[in-house]
């Protein structure tokens, strides 16, 4: 693999941890906003979580696809599928069926999972020798 696909590859690792870690900011932030801003409490409402989700699940999709195609490394998309799931199911359901705590744990657990996954990722290719299927 060239130079430029791994730094292409490693680039979109890095944003989708942005995106979780700033997912995880987001929710332990807006309550204290919330409670401390009244004004605000309108704005929470709105379902930023599900907003995300059409950034976060196709980079996340993207960077987790281009390293696993180096590394074969399952336990990426096996820690990554319940995260992406996680964050789905907290940015769209978790909310109406269980209420906010439901919908602020899921996310949390969805995206450190999701950044776990890209963690392992992005050090799984940059380790690993590139796989060769015309060797075998």
């Amino acid at each position: 693999m060239n130079d430029s696909s791994r730094k292409s590859r490693n680039a979109l690792d890095v944003t989708a941890v942005t995106l979780s870690g700033l997912c995880l900011v987001h929710c332990l932030a807006l309550p204290f906003i919330v409670a401390g801003l009244p004004f605000l409490s309108t704005v929470s409402g709105d379902h930023f979580h599900a907003e995300m989700l059409w950034i976060v699940l196709p980079v996340s999709l993207v960077a987790l696809s281009l390293g696993f195609h180096k590394h074969h490394n399952v336990l990426v998309w096996g820690i990554g599928v319940p995260g992406m799931l996680l964050l789905i199911f907290g940015g769209t359901y978790a909310h109406d069926l269980y209420g906010l705590a439901a919908d602020r744990s899921f996310t949390l657990l969805g995206a450190v999972t999701l950044a776990v996954a890209h963690f392992i990722n992005t050090r799984q290719a940059s380790c690993s020798v590139p796989h060769n299927p015309q060797a075998s």
